[in-house]
């Protein structure tokens, strides 16, 4: 399979940015679409296209070039790789959830010590990473975890469950969030790293889900974990306000994902209706065909005028939870919407497994409950305007 060749013209991305996702184009083409079909079968992906996406740079682009990263602080360069995994429909490589939420958490709070020993493998790929914060009881509610950290000297005592965690199976070291101070509330959580290998951290089923099926999912389990005191990020008791921090990028890149995804849609199908013919003619002449065609293209245009608008925004530091929070919600529910359309478009073939829009259907309905919920964004949008 080779990509369609594109040629973008918008004025967020300059030249090096454009050779940049002629990098992640071609490493798609050759280490990523030839073998996404068996990773759908197997549920999970080699790691060694781990390893390749490290050679390649596409690791830590935000890391220090001492450890083995980019040195690029500059969020345009995620954009362009996430675009270009959502376009081509690779989402078993939760690159962008090594790279964009749980980077930041190593990079921003690690000490020297702890970059030392995680950021090279981080930049490699022979370290995959994962964040564990939501629980079978809590859901998307951070106040309601329940995992606990007791402090016995030189170590934490580390014992709770954790569910729905994308690259559970693979991740070596899993930023896990848990309560170190049982009255504290929101107050008393902190962020452990745990390492494979520690005794009494098990993955549970690898599981089941009716989309992104090469992304690998796991319930992750803590039994009396020792978790060295050397392994807690930043200070202690302050998880939730670092989570806080970092929702905004996270809930952008679902965004950027999104947009790009509603897009390739619907080119897929454009060419689809100019081609396949309906009483005696393509469906492209057909005036509702037509009108479809206009009403998911404009609404693409002005989801992508805003999303760029974030992006953009948030490479100058400038975005806000609210803005990210309407980014998430609004570009989530086009997708859904859009791909929706789109199989409607391709009648009986949309229904086939074979066809891109009926495996984009399938993967896009996550988008609007992960990273928060489509409630929760328009919960946090309507607190801010009715305070």
């Amino acid at each position: 399979m080779t990509l369609p060749q594109r040629t973008p013209d918008r004025p967020l991305y300059g030249p090096d940015h454009e050779a940049f996702r002629e990098t992640v184009r071609a490493f798609l083409t050759k280490e990523v679409l030839p073998h996404h079909e068996r990773w759908e079968r197997d549920g999970v992906v080699d790691r060694e296209v781990w390893r390749a996406a490290g050679r390649q740079g596409l690791l830590g682009m935000a890391v220090d070039e001492e450890y083995g990263g980019g040195g690029i602080d500059d969020f345009r360069h995620s954009a362009v790789l996430i675009e270009e995994f959502a376009r081509a429909g690779a989402s078993g490589v939760a690159i962008s959830l090594h790279n964009d939420i749980v980077g930041p958490y190593l990079t921003r709070l690690a000490s020297d010590e702890q970059k030392r020993r995680w950021l090279p493998g981080f930049t490699s790929g022979d370290l995959v990473t994962a964040i564990a914060m939501t629980e079978p009881g809590a859901g998307s509610d951070l106040q309601g975890i329940r995992t606990t950290a007791t402090d016995r000297g030189d170590h934490y005592l580390l014992n709770g469950a954790k569910t729905f965690i994308s690259n559970g199976v693979l991740a070596d070291l899993v930023v896990v969030v848990a309560r170190t101070t049982p009255e504290g509330g929101s107050d008393g959580q902190s962020l452990l790293v745990v390492e494979r290998g520690m005794d009494g951290f098990e993955r549970g089923r690898n599981l089941d889900k009716i989309g992104q099926k090469a992304q690998d999912t796991a319930e992750l389990f803590f039994t009396d974990v020792r978790v060295p005191k050397g392994n807690l990020l930043g200070e202690e008791n302050q998880a939730f306000a670092y989570l806080m921090g970092n929702l905004a990028q996270e809930r952008l890149a679902i965004a950027v994902g999104a947009a790009a995804a509603a897009e390739e849609i619907l080119d897929v199908t454009t060419r689809y209706v100019r081609e396949r013919e309906a009483f005696g003619k393509p469906l492209a002449r057909l005036q509702h065909i037509r009108f479809e065609i206009a009403e998911m293209a404009t609404e693409n245009a002005v989801t992508r005028a805003f999303v760029d608008r974030c992006v953009a925004d948030h490479s100058d530091g400038r975005l806000d939870a609210v803005h990210s929070s309407m980014a998430k919600w609004w570009a989530t529910e086009l997708n859904k919407r859009v791909v929706d359309r789109c199989l409607q478009l391709h009648g009986g073939y949309g229904y086939m497994s074979e066809y891109k829009v009926a495996r984009a259907f399938l993967d896009s309905r996550i988008q609007t409950i992960y990273g928060g919920t489509t409630e929760i964004m328009k919960e946090i949008i309507g607190r801010s305007l009715l305070r």
